[in-house]
């Protein structure tokens, strides 16, 4: 067991969703539509993965940028809440916090996102210092924070020379380009954690399995999120698959993925194979759905086990 005082350090984007739902239609320019339900919650990939995380017993600190108005205030009122270490979020003397605007329908939702303070965050934020004592570093949402995806690669690479295990999911591309340097990247990224959607379009593949096979001779680990249909790793030289656990009355899917990637690295720091990482990411997925809003099924350790016991008949202390 390592004594490094943190275990995971999160580099990333910081936002409040805004999540209507029970929605009476989908909205058309000129005309007005109802939600019958409003939440307001901490948001952002990078954000619901350290608070949740953090609430499977993990040791999380957070590199971000944020504003200086309430949504800031929600965001970091949020995180410590969740004992995440916030003192290297850094706050924008030009930029408001980012918000998504998240309109939920069943399973499936559409996103309307202003970045914010978001695309300021750069190369110059992050503490190497403060790094080096950290086991572990998770990026997400590389398409969505211009102002350091081109050192994307100097991050992974500084991290690894401090000896740390990294993470990397890219989350989805809104111009839809898809431009990202992997054949450089992925040899410094320990877990790549895309979802199948993202893995196609990078790779452009027809396929999972061609997806990872196009990646394989210059990654090192690929763990492909597939909704309903389970997950997917190549651990460095064998596939396994991974079937979900099935929530029949799910509230919502918001954080899903980010929850998985966050019982799946819980997983691995604590040196377990990945076989059994991955059905803690599965699991973790599958919890995130029986609350609202990403975060609201992880209020704790205790809730966490007492959801995975009753819902999915799974013995889990995190």
């Amino acid at each position: 067991m390592s004594n490094k005082p943190v275990d995971v350090v999160v580099v990333g984007e910081l936002n409040v969703d805004i999540i209507l739902n029970k929605i009476e239609g989908f909205p058309a320019v000129g005309k007005e539509i109802i939600a019958n339900t409003m939440h307001v919650t901490l948001g952002s990939s990078s954000a619901i993965f350290a608070s949740n995380l953090s609430s499977l017993s993990a040791n999380v600190a957070f590199i971000g940028r944020i504003g200086n108005d309430n949504f800031a205030k929600l965001v970091l009122e949020s995180l410590n809440r969740r004992h995440v270490e916030t003192s290297h979020i850094v706050t924008s003397a030009t930029s408001s916090t980012g918000a998504t605007i998240v309109l939920t329908y069943d399973q499936d939702r559409a996103n309307v996102t202003y970045p914010g303070a978001m695309n300021e965050l750069c190369i110059d934020d992050i503490d190497f210092r403060f790094l080096s004592g950290a086991r572990h570093l998770h990026f997400s949402s590389y398409f969505m924070q211009p102002g350091i995806r081109k050192d994307v690669t100097t991050l992974f690479r500084k991290a690894r020379e401090l000896g740390l295990t990294t993470s990397l999911d890219t989350q989805w591309d809104p111009d839809e380009k898809w431009d990202i340097p992997l054949r450089e990247l992925l040899p410094f990224v320990t877990l790549f954690m895309p979802n199948s959607q993202e893995l196609l379009h990078m790779t452009r593949a027809g396929s999972i399995g061609e997806g990872i096979r196009i990646l394989q001779p210059f990654a090192n680990h690929i763990i492909v999120k597939n909704g309903s249909n389970g997950a997917v790793a190549w651990d460095g030289q064998n596939l396994i698959e991974q079937p979900a656990f099935m929530n029949d009355n799910p509230v919502d899917t918001i954080g899903a993925g980010d929850s998985f990637n966050a019982g799946f690295i819980k997983g691995f720091i604590n040196g377990e194979p990945v076989r059994k990482c991955l059905e803690l990411g599965a699991l973790t997925g599958a919890i995130s759905t029986t609350k609202a809003g990403g975060t609201g099924a992880f209020e704790s350790p205790e809730t966490v086990s007492e959801i995975a016991s009753e819902k999915f008949n799974y013995p889990f202390r995190p």
